[in-house]
């Protein structure tokens, strides 16, 4: 398995870490009548700050791990995986991972340069699987 396989395979696995501290306390602050339910309408109370922030956290990592997994095929299918791409994986991995505690606790603007590491260490991997 190439380096970046590897990172895309822990970066799959920390999406459901996320979604476990973001489930478990949006089910206990919400209740089971309306997390079991079809969720046609909004819930009776709000999420706490803290809870909706893991899930906005959530959704951006579907949102950011679409790229990065064109940007691991890209460089397997494309037999390009060098030191730097491997890195690039790997810097985006570290981001997706600092991003939760940093979102969690509001730190602005530490939060989007965050954010902004690891998008740019998926948008360099595209790069170097063109070159």
């Amino acid at each position: 398995m190439t380096p970046e396989l590897t990172a895309l395979t822990l970066a799959a696995l920390l999406q459901a870490v996320q979604f476990l501290l973001y489930a478990i306390p949006a089910n206990l602050e919400l209740g089971p009548g309306y997390t079991m339910s079809a969720r046609d309408r909004e819930p009776s109370r709000q999420l706490s700050p803290k809870t909706a922030r893991l899930g906005r956290a959530l959704t951006n990592h579907f949102e950011g791990l679409i790229l990065f997994t064109i940007a691991v095929v890209t460089v397997t299918l494309s037999d390009g995986s060098t030191q730097f791409t491997a890195a690039c994986a790997f810097i985006y991995l570290g981001a997706r991972v600092l991003y939760i505690p940093a979102y969690y606790f509001g730190l602005r603007p530490g939060r989007s340069l965050i954010w902004a590491v690891g998008f740019a260490a998926t948008l360099l991997m595209l790069l170097a699987a063109l070159v």
